[in-house]
């Protein structure tokens, strides 16, 4: 009975904290209401329902530290191998999720009378049953699919874990009623605004599904291009919808930056959002974390950036070296200097300065010698620590780069009609030339490289790149190897150092060691994460554990 016990306690867990931080959305108190009295009437279910807004991703200063394209002061569990298998992620909180989302669903379909009414209630519970179960699967693999609400006597508890096709085939049936109930977002008046839409559903239908044609192309098992064409299909919908477009700002140099911070707050690229509220002083302080610099970017995600030309740095005649810390900066994609500081630049950041990066020392001090700029924002107000801009779980760019890199899986190609429509819309947002099948051949480069470069420099900080370089299966060759950063043998920085730089490590071609690969690793055990120990005491029916672990 304890054990029992337990597993409820944690499966009830989020109705005690998961309230949402939404503008529009009326908090509830959902752990203090019986069930019994509840569920009567549609502003019921709404408050159920705001319960999961919580759950998306919010505005952070630290995303991708697991990964290649950035570096923070010290190694993770991740980049240094120390993951062990009672540390592994949370598990008991997505479960409760899917438990509270169930339970909407179950008394939706007993509610016959106001049916009607509360229809997109049910439908916003199931994207969010969805998210999660693909949540649990792309870290987990197999996990337990629990179809119904469970109490303290239901069989389901001791459930072994269904096959991942299984689950993710649940996934499907709860988007595609989701997509067919949800309304469009054009069709939502103020008072909803931040609620979850059609377009929210197909982007994450989009999401799911080039994850999981792409970890079974590169890991084995399932039927990748039948995903690949759940994702298509999904993502264009979105596009021919046209309910959403990117942001474009007032100039190429500074729309990409907008879009993150106050100026760009309520644009139509934005498709679904964390929300935060002056009212109810809700807000973050991304800005302030940012400028720490201790979430430095790396060289490896630098040199992704193109030139102005549409060409790599390592064919293109426009790019300027490394000899003076600017020099790279020079005819890049505009993107790069909207995602970093560049040196020497005048900014008004609790007061008129001029930044100019020390390598691991002390004074506006980073361990690459890049400085992020990304969601920096020029307000006073969030400087000191309370930004109050949304921040997007979801946004039109991300689906333009799904469908062209769930084309070119599927198809081994893509044409320049397709490039576009995808991510010629992102390079024309800021003055970039296109990406061509021409340019490609010309140059020998490789498409699918450049499709891959366009989706992390697009999505850089935004918490993608560990778990595009997983479903890729490149985690092994991107991860146990030096981060470098600025160039500093033979360039300004070694000849005219800031004022604190220390003895700085470099490698043999003169580059900053930002985190030294002896301090790096990756085991192939890491795609999947462990089942929390404490799940299998729990409940031994998860075993066997996933491999390596």
């Amino acid at each position: 009975m304890k054990k029992r016990l337990t597993k409820i306690i944690a499966l009830f867990a989020v109705l005690a904290f998961m309230m949402s931080c939404d503008k529009e959305l009326n908090l509830y108190p959902l752990d203090q209401v019986s069930d019994g009295s509840f569920w009567k009437v549609p502003s019921d279910f709404e408050k159920a329902a705001n319960a999961f807004y919580g759950g998306l991703p919010g505005a952070s200063g630290g995303y991708d530290q697991d990964s290649d394209i950035a570096v923070g002061g010290s190694s993770n569990t991740i980049s240094n191998g120390s993951l062990i298998i009672e540390n592994g992620p949370g598990w008991s909180g997505q479960y409760a999720t899917i438990r509270g989302a169930t339970r909407l669903i179950e008394r939706y379909e007993s509610a016959l009378d106001i049916q009607s009414d509360i229809e997109r209630y049910a439908a916003e519970a199931r994207f969010f049953r969805a998210m999660t179960y693909h949540n649990l699967v792309s870290t987990f693999g197999d996990v337990p699919l629990v179809k119904r609400a469970l109490d303290l006597d239901s069989e389901e508890l001791d459930a072994p874990r269904a096959p991942r096709a299984e689950v993710v085939d649940y996934i499907l049936e709860d988007l595609d009623w989701a997509i067919a109930h949800l309304p469009l977002e054009s069709e939502l008046v103020s008072s909803e605004k931040g609620r979850v839409t059609k377009g929210a559903a197909l982007a994450l239908k989009s999401r799911v599904f080039l994850f999981e044609g792409t970890w079974s192309k590169y890991h084995g098992g399932g039927d990748s291009n039948a995903y690949f064409s759940l994702s298509i299909d999904a993502s264009q919908k979105l596009i021919e919808s046209g309910e959403y477009e990117l942001y474009t700002g007032s100039s190429t140099n500074s729309a990409y930056r907008f879009l993150f911070l106050e100026e760009g707050e309520g644009s139509k690229e934005s498709i679904l959002a964390r929300r935060y509220n002056r009212d109810l002083e809700i807000f973050h302080n991304t800005t302030r974390l940012v400028m720490t610099f201790y979430n430095a970017p790396t060289k490896q995600l630098a040199d992704m950036y193109v030139c102005s030309d549409g060409l790599p740095i390592s064919v293109s005649p426009l790019f300027q070296g490394y000899d003076l810390m600017t020099s790279e900066f020079e005819n890049r994609d505009p993107r790069m200097a909207q995602t970093m500081l560049v040196p020497g630049t005048e900014f008004d950041y609790l007061g008129l300065r001029t930044f100019i990066p020390s390598i691991g020392g002390t004074n506006e001090s980073t361990p690459s010698g890049y400085m992020p700029f990304k969601f920096v924002s020029d307000n006073s107000e969030a400087q000191l620590g309370k930004a109050y801009n949304d921040y997007m779980a979801f946004r039109y760019a991300e689906v333009l780069l799904n469908h062209a890199e769930a084309l070119y899986e599927k198809n081994g190609s893509i044409s320049d009609s397709d490039l576009n429509l995808t991510i010629n819309k992102l390079r024309d947002r800021v003055g970039v030339a296109h990406l061509t099948n021409s340019l490609v051949n010309s140059y020998n480069l490789s498409m699918l490289e450049q499709i891959r470069n366009e989706r992390t420099v697009e999505l850089a900080f935004e918490g993608f790149r560990f778990n595009d370089l997983r479903r890729w299966k490149q985690a092994e060759n991107k991860l146990p190897v030096n981060l470098l950063g600025v160039k500093y043998t033979g360039t300004e920085y070694e000849n005219s150092p800031p004022n604190d730089v220390k003895t700085i490590q470099v490698d043999s071609d003169g580059f900053t060691i930002a985190d030294d690969a002896i301090r790096r690793s990756w085991d192939d055990k890491l795609y999947l994460f462990p089942v929390p120990v404490e799940q299998i005491q729990l409940n031994p029916n998860l075993l066997p554990q996933n491999p390596g672990w």
